[in-house]
């Protein structure tokens, strides 16, 4: 009897472990979509670039007013040194980016 206590017990925090997983995959998934959203097309009028990492040419698109240049063929997307960096520290700038500058600000 105890070790059927045990199994359900277990098989209940795995349900909770897998709805959890499933409510955090959506959410991911309409992150990346609104992010997606943001993701505008360059036209540019200059010869072609080709990708690094394989024979494809490369789009120019703008995301958080950041250049980026994406891959036709790999869709690899290859940032400009810094533009990383920059883009990591717009989008920490939101609410939640803000209110953790100011729990860790050095005064």
């Amino acid at each position: 009897m105890e070790n059927e206590k045990d199994r359900f017990g277990e098989t209940m925090r795995l349900v909770e472990r897998a709805k959890e997983d499933i409510y955090f995959t959506e959410r991911d998934r309409e992150l990346l979509e609104k992010l997606r959203g943001q993701l505008r097309k360059v036209d540019k009028l200059e010869a072609e670039t080709h990708c690094p990492k394989c024979p494809g040419n490369l789009e120019s698109y703008t995301f958080q007013g950041f250049a980026l240049d994406r891959c036709r063929e790999c869709r690899g997307i290859w940032l400009d040194n810094g533009e990383l960096e920059g883009i990591v520290r717009k989008i920490s700038r939101r609410p939640l980016g803000a209110w953790l500058d100011t729990l860790t600000a050095k005064t």
